[in-house]
């Protein structure tokens, strides 16, 4: 079990750089999935911490996927979603604020969450950053410390198969 963690160590944590290796696309591990694909890349951080970039799709509905960033605690095989980019197929609730929405919305690990036992990422927020998994991939490479080089980004998504 992860300790929790504060606010505070989960926005460290999102906006640690993280480079994306120039090999990348040949490190990404396709896992297969009834009724979705889904494609993993592990790598580390400049802090020397633990990450998974997880990218999935359902086949039938191209509105039903998750882009999420999450770390792995030290000496640990649990993933903390730190940030989940979610599309447009289903209704979200916040249970502690009891707002419900149907929109595209990003997911965001709190502290306030884990401490009622809720999964860590629960609360989310509607966007209109995003209307399409290749602008969710963008989002989470602009918002969470990736280092880049020219044309990594597109790659990214190109290289996935999604």
């Amino acid at each position: 079990m992860v300790d929790i963690l504060n606010d505070q160590e989960i926005e460290h944590l999102i906006k640690e750089k993280k480079p994306l290796p120039k090999d990348y696309s040949a490190k990404i591990q396709v896992r297969p999935k009834r009724g979705h694909k889904e494609r993993e890349l592990d790598l580390k951080g400049d802090g020397d911490d633990d990450f998974r970039i997880i990218l999935r799709q359902s086949i039938i509905n191209p509105l039903d996927f998750s882009i999420i960033l999450a770390f792995r605690p030290p000496q640990s095989n649990i993933l903390f979603r730190l940030l989940r980019y979610n599309g447009k197929s289903h209704e979200h609730t916040n249970t502690i604020e009891n707002i419900s929405f149907y929109d595209y919305h990003i997911h965001k690990a709190t502290e306030r969450y884990q401490q009622i036992g809720s999964r860590e990422d629960t609360y989310a927020e509607a966007t209109g950053r995003f209307a399409n998994i290749q602008q969710a991939v963008s989002c989470l490479i602009n918002d969470c410390g990736f280092e880049i080089t020219s044309g990594t980004q597109r790659s990214l998504f190109e290289e996935t198969g999604i």
